[in-house]
């Protein structure tokens, strides 16, 4: 086949995209896995909206034979098969495979698009054009197009409720105005693919990261120095490239400083300077607002999109674990801990940890500390008998990140972030090999993942998992520790 939906709707994106995923695919870069994990979710979340139109049969998905699976779809519909699942067609050399295809009784069709998202994105409406195109083609008579999505006002109660989980966008008549451009759309894909040597010539654009990141990105991005003006804090896209135009790639490109914001100019210059910047009076402002003993806090979440567990809502951050590091006025530490059992509802229980462990009048310190406040102030809500100890510790956090969110402790090497991934590296070393060296979770995204696939384990790879996700948060509180002892060594 020359098409399908999804080389459509990379076309639509970018044709280069589409022809070097035709003609020269290892340019594409493999999923990690996130991308995997998000694929893994739009499967659950496919299969569960299944539900919603019952007593239907899956046409199975297999790439060496797309006509025998148009050829079953056939067959489903002679037979009456009312609800068809990956229903699949072929017409203009495109081959679509429909979600879910309902045949109503006077033979019509309906297309629904399934989408793990909370939202219709522009994208789907394309996507579920190119499949009205293609049966509106072939004759069949489309009643309606709709968008299945995640419902994410949706709270779990005693059972899950699929009518209520899911809400179904009808967007037909916006497919409908979406059907003129198809074949030029169409004609011009074809057009590039004829050649099969030369690449279409598109620079890099706002185009490679909207609607998705590309997975060529890596391969169109080559001529891109590693730091750059596209690595300019708070710089907006459509700015760093009307710069990139004009020929401006490197810092030392820029002709004037002054057009840029205080905190841009900082990394700027610091970068033509080579020089880190440090304003102490701003420094020791914050360390004097800190009190002893601090409470260094760390929470790791994640998220279902098909809750489990009452006054879950779909993709709610879910605390399953923290680290603690005590620190004393002299330097001494102490560390706690906690990381919940898997398969069951980890919140309470940590909670009630939580509130063991950290006092009502202590200093709470963390790194960007709308995140741990957001899931402390989640928790207070949810659990009436610890919530006024929850929103005590709430109320006494205080964030790290301040000075460098500031610039007011900058060095070249930041790169102008102040995440604590470029921070920390940054300002010790060593905290980053201490990370390189952790066997199988090194960051929030593998912490995510592991937690969400303990149950699926056997106990003995659980048992790896779990104490690589306690040396994990673990590392984190203490890295902590050793950025606010760099802040304190910078004003002595």
């Amino acid at each position: 086949m020359n098409l399908s939906k999804s080389l459509y709707t990379r076309g639509l994106q970018c044709i280069k995209s589409l022809w070097l995923s035709k003609y020269k695919k290892d340019s594409l870069s493999a999923p990690d896995s996130t991308a995997e994990a998000i694929f893994n979710t739009g499967n659950e979340v496919g299969e569960l909206a299944c539900q919603l139109f019952p007593n239907g049969v899956e046409i199975e998905f297999n790439p060496s034979d797309y006509d025998g699976m148009i050829k079953k779809t056939k067959e489903l519909i002679n037979n009456n098969t009312k609800n068809i699942y990956e229903a699949s067609f072929n017409y203009d050399d495109i081959f679509v495979a429909v979600d879910i295809l309902h045949i109503n009784d006077d033979s019509s069709v309906e297309i629904y698009e399934v989408k793990s998202s909370t939202e219709v994105k522009d994208i789907y409406k394309h996507d579920a054009s190119i499949q009205y195109y293609v049966l509106n083609g072939l004759g069949y008579d489309v009643k309606n197009v709709s968008v299945v999505h995640i419902n994410n006002n949706y709270v779990y109660d005693e059972e899950l409720e699929i009518d209520n989980l899911f809400t179904i966008a009808n967007i037909t008549v916006e497919v409908l105005e979406l059907q003129a451009d198809i074949p030029t759309y169409v004609k011009t894909f074809e057009q590039f693919l004829q050649d099969k040597e030369n690449e279409p010539q598109i620079d890099i654009g706002m185009h490679c990261s909207k609607p998705y990141d590309c997975d060529a990105i890596k391969y169109c991005w080559s001529h891109i120095p590693k730091y750059s003006i596209f690595d300019i804090s708070r710089l907006r896209s459509d700015k760093k490239f009307e710069l990139y135009h004009q020929g401006i790639v490197n810092f030392s490109d820029i002709p004037d400083v002054s057009n840029f914001s205080i905190a841009q100019q900082i990394q700027i210059e610091s970068e033509l300077s080579q020089k880190e910047i440090i304003n102490k009076e701003a420094i020791k402002g914050f360390l004097d607002g800190l009190s002893y003993p601090i409470y260094h806090l760390d929470f790791e979440t994640f998220q279902q999109a098909i809750p489990e567990w009452k006054g879950i809502s779909p993709f709610m951050q879910i605390p399953f674990q923290y680290s603690i590091h005590i620190e004393q006025e002299n330097g001494a530490l102490e560390h706690k801990e906690f990381l919940a059992v898997d398969g069951k509802d980890p919140r309470y229980e940590l909670s009630l940890k939580l509130t063991e462990d950290i006092p009502k009048d202590v200093t709470v310190l963390a790194y960007n500390m709308g995140f741990e406040k957001g899931v402390i102030r989640k928790l207070a809500n949810q659990f009436d008998d610890l919530s006024y100890h929850l929103m005590c510790i709430h109320d006494n956090v205080q964030d790290l990140m301040i000075p460098f969110q500031k610039k007011d402790y900058y060095t070249p090497s930041m790169r102008g972030s102040y995440s604590i991934k470029n921070v920390l590296p940054s300002l010790v070393p060593e905290m980053e090999q201490a990370y390189k060296k952790l066997d199988l979770v090194q960051n929030g995204g593998d912490a995510m993942q592991t937690f969400g696939n303990l149950s699926k384990m056997d106990e003995y790879k659980k048992q790896e998992y779990r104490k690589a996700l306690l040396e994990y948060c673990k590392l984190d509180t203490l890295a902590m520790v050793k950025i606010l002892d760099k802040l304190k060594e910078s004003v002595r």
